[in-house]
């Protein structure tokens, strides 16, 4: 599955970086990526495209703490899960709902 499409791409330019600042729990979700089996899920609230062609995030991330903070598209992408000996990658939610906040997918 591709992470990062075109159509959240275009979507991003609506949320650059710092552009959801001070919402917290009630920023709207860009995307959200997770480990189908186990643990890690990364909630995209803005996006801004770097030079080099990778993308930076910043968001909220559930793994082995839940903090905010940035991480790029590429270090998810690098993400492999093993699972019987198959190697496997990270998830992206396709039936996020559209207006979607941190909040709604945290307490859930």
């Amino acid at each position: 599955m591709k992470l990062w499409t075109k159509k959240l791409a275009d979507k991003a330019k609506k949320y650059p970086l710092y552009s959801q600042e001070g919402k917290g729990m009630d920023a709207k979700v860009l995307a959200k990526f997770f480990n189908h089996y186990g643990r890690g899920t990364w909630i995209v609230t803005e996006a801004q495209k770097q030079e080099n062609g990778d993308w930076l995030f910043f968001g909220y991330s559930q793994s082995i703490e839940n903090e905010w903070g940035y991480f790029m598209l590429s270090e998810l992408e690098s993400i492999d899960i093993e699972v019987c000996g198959y190697k496997l990658k990270l998830e992206r939610d396709l039936h996020l709902p559209k207006d979607a906040t941190v909040g709604d997918i945290v307490n859930k």
